[in-house]
């Protein structure tokens, strides 16, 4: 399957230019023969809201949400499936953010994002289950957004589950780092792609939004966490497409001996499943074990 990542550069508030931009991005992969393309977090909405009536004033329901309607016209135009993030107000009156697998001539696939990264906590309720694992061109595909990415328990969930390919809608907030280094949310990526056996692909944003800037880095990840492509750089708007062999995610053997998810401890992992103040925890004042 080919699989492209599309870096838009989004405008808070701009919904018909975000529309416009994502609509480019889709036609450029269609062009280049991909079979399922990636576009950012809140690709509708723009993200840095000025207030809660604000981001309130830019949701809307899955059901005739123009986004949500114009991307289903082009991946059923095009043969395209598609997965984006969009703002989405809820039948119960709460704000979320989402995200869309959007397949021809289907109804979209949405995700609720669970954990939220900083200023989103004023304005978006969490999601409270995992994605839906659903099969696209014969890839096993699940979603997540961007932080979701950084807890490797909900990584290693929906691997166990099956998914061979995670797309993941992000707005990564740029922030200082060594340069000679990667950004470290690119350097998490990876590590959840190797330590899963997975293919990830990562679709971040540009354009400077109310003083907030972008890492860039969208990519598409190997099962052994290595980019198949260089990351389209910081700053730059653009579309590239890598190639997805599901069978590299099937096989979980990095020796002869070893196998990603068969050689997990899980009678030892149940203290995770716990509070910490349930867990068993050495105390300082106690001698050593040994």
């Amino acid at each position: 399957m080919r699989v492209a990542v599309g870096q838009v550069s989004l405008q808070v508030g701009d919904l018909e230019g975000n529309r416009a931009r994502s609509t480019d991005a889709i036609l450029a992969a269609a062009a280049d023969g991909a079979d399922l393309v990636v576009l950012p977090e809140l690709s509708d909405s723009g993200y840095v809201f000025a207030s809660t009536e604000e981001a309130s004033s830019l949701g809307a329901p899955i059901l005739g949400n123009p986004t949500l309607q114009r991307w289903s016209e082009l991946a059923n135009q095009h043969r395209i499936t598609i997965a984006g993030g969009f703002s989405e107000l809820g039948e119960d009156g709460a704000l979320y953010n989402s995200a869309a697998l959007i397949a021809p001539d289907q109804n979209p696939l949405t995700y609720r994002k669970v954990h939220l990264w900083d200023g989103e906590k004023e304005f978006f309720t969490p999601g409270d289950a995992l994605s839906t694992v659903t099969e696209i061109n014969g890839v096993r595909v699940g979603l997540a957004i961007c932080y979701d990415l950084e807890f490797p328990e909900l990584v290693r969930a929906l691997a166990i589950m099956g998914v061979e390919l995670l797309v993941v809608p992000t707005n990564w907030p740029l922030s200082p780092f060594p340069q000679a280094e990667r950004p470290m949310e690119f350097v998490k990526a990876q590590a959840s792609a190797a330590t899963n056996g997975i293919w990830i692909a990562i679709a971040d944003r540009c354009g400077k939004e109310r003083g907030v800037d972008w890492v860039g880095y969208s990519s598409l990840l190997d099962p052994s966490g290595y980019p198949t492509f260089a990351p389209i750089p910081f700053g730059v708007a653009g579309v590239a497409v890598g190639e997805v062999d599901p069978a590299r995610a099937r096989n979980k053997m990095i020796s002869s001996k070893n196998h990603l998810l068969d050689d997990r401890r899980s009678d030892l992992y149940r203290v995770i499943a716990r509070s910490v103040s349930t867990a068993q925890v050495w105390d300082n004042g106690d001698p050593p074990p040994w």
